[in-house]
């Protein structure tokens, strides 16, 4: 079975810092490569992998701002798709702009779809839901009622990336992008009324939000922001924690920072909304809440939570290695069906 990954390269694969979809693409990749599957990732030229890379732009994007978004989009999509025939299965990474190719050549496509944008997206999904394009999601809450969809596969995450800390330290995390959607005003408002340390970690992609509802609370002393974390940074943040603030105002459809903090042991109290339910063995691995003052009530139950059972659900859920065959068997089941 000979497999091509198209990744996106906003950021390279897998990112330096930030970068969720890069990086699923990265984990996806390197677990088929030691599954022993002839792998292609098409990313960034300074990407790292151990599969066979193929690319057009040296470095990502979003990281060198010379390069024009949309031209380097379109060149490194036709580089795979000009080479489609040399495959048996497409795994695209990249949204909807691929599926466009996809009546052009003779491979099988398969799209994870890592969300929706927005609605206006879902036109381009719907034209191309046939027979030679396959739609998996990453959270059975994700799922559109106008679309089919093979199979759901939950991100996966490599283990060895997450240490297992049994002895937190005093203090909450929020880790994720500085946007309304996320939370972070909120999970300040937590931290407050709680009277614990916040610690705020994350790209700052909302410029207005972020000087208007984080900026003034940061103090360096209970709320303290520090960036946007590496790997490294990220183990220790979350490592430490004793508990991940999720308060998402959005139907997230699959937060790799929960999952993360779990790996970790990190119970996550979030906001009910999106996959969250499907995330977080509710009273098990964290909580699901409402509102700030729910969330403020349940901090208190936090050291009921075993940060062990954390990890084991986390093992159990949401392996590298179970993403991996999950992706396997959807490329079996197609390559078979279309024998």
């Amino acid at each position: 079975m000979k497999v091509a990954i198209l990744a996106p390269i906003a950021w390279r694969t897998p990112p330096l810092k930030y970068g969720p979809w890069e990086q699923v693409a990265s984990n996806i990749t390197e677990g088929l490569v030691k599954k022993g599957v002839e792998v292609s990732l098409f990313a960034t030229g300074n990407s790292q992998t151990d599969a066979k890379l193929q690319y057009v732009s040296q470095t990502a994007y979003a990281e060198d701002q010379s390069l024009d978004p949309k031209v380097w989009e379109c060149l490194h999509i036709s580089n795979l798709m000009e080479q489609a025939a040399e495959f048996d299965i497409i795994h695209n990474n990249f949204d909807f702009l691929p599926l466009t190719y996809s009546r052009l050549i003779k491979t099988p496509i398969v799209t994870t779809i890592h969300g929706f944008s927005s609605q206006q997206i879902i036109p381009v999904y719907k034209k191309y839901n046939n027979n030679s394009n396959f739609y998996v999601s990453i959270s059975n809450s994700d799922r559109s009622p106008e679309l089919d969809y093979i199979a759901t596969v939950y991100n996966g995450i490599d283990s060895k990336d997450f240490t297992f800390n049994p002895n937190p330290k005093d203090y909450l995390l929020f880790f994720g992008r500085i946007h309304p959607d996320k939370g972070a005003w909120e999970s300040i408002q937590i931290a407050k009324k709680t009277k614990k340390k916040l610690i705020i970690s994350g790209l700052i992609q909302d410029d207005a939000y972020f000087e208007e509802k984080v900026k003034p609370f940061i103090n360096d002393t209970d709320i303290v922001y520090v960036g946007n974390s590496g790997p490294k940074e990220r183990d220790k943040l979350l490592g430490e924690a004793l508990a991940l603030l999720h308060p998402i105002s959005f139907d997230e459809p699959f937060g790799l920072s929960v999952a993360e903090a779990m790996f970790c042991g990190t119970p996550v109290i979030a906001f009910n909304r999106g996959s969250m339910p499907e995330l977080i063995d509710n009273a098990k691995t964290g909580f699901l809440v409402n509102t700030i003052d729910e969330a403020v009530e349940i901090l208190s139950k936090i050291q009921t939570i075993s940060r062990k059972q954390c990890r084991n659900w986390a093992l159990a859920n949401f392996s590298l290695e179970k993403m991996v065959d999950g992706y396997f068997n959807v490329y079996k089941q197609i390559l078979n069906n279309n024998k």
